[in-house]
């Protein structure tokens, strides 16, 4: 027996601490949090804002197994993470399995290493009430937020709709810039750009210190240009340094991994993660960027040892926030004479952070600055030429630079030759060309968590979640943006100036952030009613509020009832008072019917109508693309729509027709649908085209194999690839090899789907939709699509699988009725609605109407 039980969060964090640990002592993980609110409801008093905790239902076998454990321990040890989140972990676990506090004794620490374990250990404290007081406020507000806030959108905009606190501020943002985007007037100006040659006819790129704004100007200034002499006006040579930049906090690495790595901020953590648990880095949710001297000394010797004593240069760093808090040091190697570790994605991350780290300590880099002037002074402008060579590599040779996405590729990185001033130069061409003024750019997942850092919206540990929620919510996508062209006019000079009209692509973006338009209209309806919630001054205030309540300097259900008092009058002015929100736009009138076309929200989706709900002929609709919008679609557009669905020739003796759907466009051949490429046109799909998609279909459907004579195909779906038999679907592992699946793997597949369907059911009464099932934490009720509870019998036992197999559908309901006393209540019938001027969506003959295509998921 253990002496000692240690208690993580993580069963990898787990098995780490177990390595540093000896006999008398037994880890455990608590897969995260033990309790929380309940799923279903507030869960809150909100006359005192105490929550109603309860034990999650996946926790249950995992709580039962730590009250064993810590009967048998003599001490336990709290080591959740160092941050708020870990503090509360620790609090339940402590209320929950009722700790004394006498042996029960808290312990953080930042890596997971043999020295800092045992540093732990001999340095126990109590639970921090503060820093646990700071999380419930957190995660009390926000649901507050969401449950007032929620169910005025399903009433107002459209049903399953949420909201959040830190969410609704980042779709906010979102939105915004596209708006930005969308007015941004672009102004044109011609710039001009030269190649001179000196008399080794060595090149000398430049540009002129200036701009034209019209096409004469810059043509004028050719003409003149075309009989100069330019000579070297000046030439100018400057020392300068580059320093490095500070190790990685949470928000640096989420930036740095995407601009360097192409890591999303999921992806980032995942991988930091593990590299934490693991013992390869410190504890990765932080905003300090202080460094331990313990980890300085370890940096100067690795940095002595690999590059020389003249690249050290060890220095501490300021944390730039005054409310930095979480753990107390920045994100870096826990050993720097692990250069690398084997694991290839793992040890991209671990590279960038050892080497930032590394370069943190490392001297700055020297550099020669040089520019040149090449002119006339009967010119109205000179050019310039800007080189930079690096004389002392410093950081740079741990590090590099990397540029950021404005910088031109050309800028300060020209090695020049070597000129003097009054040196005629020749040149070789100049060329003027018209350049448009660009809008701000859309958000990439690393900018949105720069500016939402920048905003004090969030902390470290919300960034990668706050931005896989509103993605999740489709309030935003990073759908592509096709490019639009227009023409610009081109000048060259080199005997002789020959003008050229050009075709530019503007405007096109891959994988940013665009707001959808359920999103645009969510976000409209958010900011006129609820303008201080999503105020970005308001939510960064409210950050400081917890801030206070982690230092002790605030009461956290006094912050709530504040909050409270003005928050649930406002729900309820909005829900009595607020008009219903669709992001209705007039586009003008139907030359075939003349009938107001209007764009807007529908319970589908973003949809065209032509015609208004109290006319004698009911409304039509069309579906939007995926490429359009309701604020950006014009009338001739949407008009395009309504010539989906039409019909094609037979193929292969079975209908084949072109339309639109909720999933998007698609063919319907027969009874099967098959989805148009995304960004292709279903209105330019002809026959050959929709017989080229057909064949594919086939293809695609063909068996792969055969399993006792039933044939097996395979596929791709939303929760990733499957193989089909009968009407089952089988996930398949990534331990498989999908693309080359062997006719073994697939009956393995096929096999081990049927044993788990076959000891699903412990009883089924399939025309009620209920069944008695076997699940991960034991037997449970399933009725429609909403698990129930089995109680215990008459003695306070469970349930036997052959007890339950002899229940009766009557005891069954029971027990259904007593745990939700509406589920057999008989649905009352909708009261007829009055007659209002408001927009039906009934739609005559239109898209919508259509069979939805069924998708190739489960």
């Amino acid at each position: 027996m253990s002496k000692n039980l240690v208690i993580v969060e993580s069963p990898a964090k787990a098995k780490t601490i177990q390595k540093y640990l000896g006999k008398d002592f037994e880890v455990k993980s608590s897969f995260g949090h033990i309790r929380d609110l309940p799923k279903k409801g507030m869960g809150i008093d909100l006359t005192t804002f105490t929550p109603d905790y309860e034990v999650s239902p996946d926790k249950k076998k995992i709580v039962s197994e730590l009250k064993e454990a810590v009967k048998k321990a003599e001490t336990v040890w709290l080591a959740s993470d160092e941050d708020r989140e870990g503090e509360a972990i620790a609090w339940h676990l402590a209320q929950e399995l009722k700790l004394d506090e006498n042996n029960a004794k808290r312990i953080v620490f930042h890596e997971i290493t043999k020295k800092a374990i045992l540093k732990a250990i001999e340095n126990p404290r109590k639970i921090d009430q503060n820093l646990v007081n700071a999380q419930q406020a957190r995660r009390v507000l926000d649901r507050i937020v969401g449950f007032e806030m929620s169910p005025v959108l399903w009433k107002k905009v459209k049903t399953g709709l949420s909201a959040g606190r830190v969410q609704s501020v980042a779709v906010r943002l979102v939105v915004e810039r596209e708006l930005e985007i969308r007015n941004f007037k672009p102004v044109s100006a011609f710039k001009i750009e030269g190649t001179f040659l000196n008399d080794e006819q060595q090149g000398i790129a430049a540009k002129l210190k200036g701009d034209f704004k019209k096409e004469e100007e810059a043509e004028n200034f050719l003409a003149q240009a075309k009989d100069t002499e330019f000579k070297v006006m000046n030439v100018e040579t400057k020392p300068g340094t580059r320093s490095a930049s500070a190790p990685f906090i949470t928000s640096t690495l989420q930036q740095e991994a995407s601009s360097r790595l192409g890591y999303n901020v999921t992806t980032t953590m995942r991988l930091a993660q593990r590299l934490y648990e693991e013992g390869f880095i410190t504890y990765m949710r932080t905003d300090s960027v202080n460094l331990s001297q313990e980890a300085i000394n370890g940096a100067k010797s690795q940095i002595i040892s690999e590059f020389g004593e003249a690249y050290s240069n060890p220095r501490n760093y300021t944390t730039k926030s005054a409310s930095a808090q979480e753990a107390h040091e920045a994100i870096r190697p826990t050993d720097f004479s692990v250069k690398s570790i084997g694991d290839a994605q793992l040890n991209k991350l671990y590279q960038l952070i050892y080497r930032r780290t590394l370069a943190s300590q490392m001297s700055n880099a020297k550099i020669e600055r040089t520019v040149i002037q090449i002119g006339n002074s009967k010119l109205q402008y000179q050019f310039e030429a800007q080189g930079e060579v690096i004389i002392f590599e410093g950081f740079l040779k741990a590090y590099g630079i990397i540029k950021n996405e404005d910088e031109d590729d050309e800028d300060n990185e020209k090695i020049l030759p070597k000129v003097k001033v009054g040196e005629v130069l020749k040149y070789k061409k100049i060329e003027a060309t018209e350049k448009f003024t660009r809008p701000a750019a859309r958000y990439t997942e690393a900018g949105l968590v720069k500016k939402l850092e920048e905003l004090g919206i969030g902390r470290p540990s919300t960034y990668a979640p706050t931005i896989q929620t509103i993605q999740n919510r489709e309030y935003v996508d990073k759908r592509e943006i096709l490019p639009q062209e227009r023409e610009i006019v081109k000048m060259i000079l080199t005997k002789e100036i020959k003008k050229q009209i050009v075709t530019e692509k503007f405007g096109g973006d891959k994988n940013k952030f665009v707001p959808t338009d359920i999103g645009e209209v969510v976000n409209e309806f958010l900011t006129n009613n609820f303008a201080e919630i999503l105020d970005y001054g308001f939510t960064a205030k409210v950050e400081q509020n917890f801030d206070d309540i982690a230092n002790g300097a605030e009461k956290w259900k006094e912050v709530l009832g504040e909050f409270y008092k003005d928050f649930h009058p406002k729900i309820e002015d909005v829900e009595e008072n607020a008009d219903r929100a669709t992001g209705e736009r007039l586009l003008g009138k139907d030359p075939k019917s003349g009938k107001n076309v209007y764009a807007r929200m529908g319970r589908y989706g973003a949809m065209i109508q032509i015609g208004e709900s109290d006319d004698e002929v009911k409304p039509t609709f069309a579906s939007l693309m995926a490429t359009q919008n309701i604020a950006t679609i014009t009338l001739e557009e949407a008009l395009e729509l309504f010539k989906l669905p039409f019909e094609l020739q037979d193929f292969e003796g079975k209908p084949v027709s072109v339309a639109v759907g909720r999933f998007g466009p698609y063919i319907k051949w027969g009874e099967t649908y098959i989805s148009i490429p995304k960004l292709e046109d279903p209105l330019s799909v002809n026959q050959e085209r929709a017989e080229e998609l057909i064949k594919e279909k086939q293809l695609a459907d063909a068996p792969v194999a055969h399993y006792k004579g039933e044939p097996v195909t395979k596929g791709k779906g939303r929760f990733g690839p499957f193989i089909k038999y009968k009407d089952m679907f089988v996930n398949v592992p990534k331990k498989y090899d999908f693309e080359n699946l062997s006719q073994n793997d697939i009956y393995e597949l096929i096999e081990a789907k049927l044993e788990k369907e076959a000891n699903r059911y412990i009883q089924q009464w399939e025309k009620e939709k209920i069944s008695i099932e076997n699940g991960r934490w034991g037997p449970f009720i399933k009725f429609g699509k909403t698990n129930f509870k089995i109680p215990k019998t008459k003695d306070d036992e469970k349930y036997t699988a052959e007890d339950l197999a002899e229940v009766t559908l009557e005891e069954v309901k029971k027990w259904i009725t007593a745990q939700d006393k509406t589920a057999f209540a008989e649905k009352k019938k909708p009261a007829a609605k009055k007659a209002t001027p408001k927009k039906t969506e009934v739609p005559k003959k239109t898209v919508a109407a259509k069979k939805t295509p069924k998708k190739s998921d489960k």
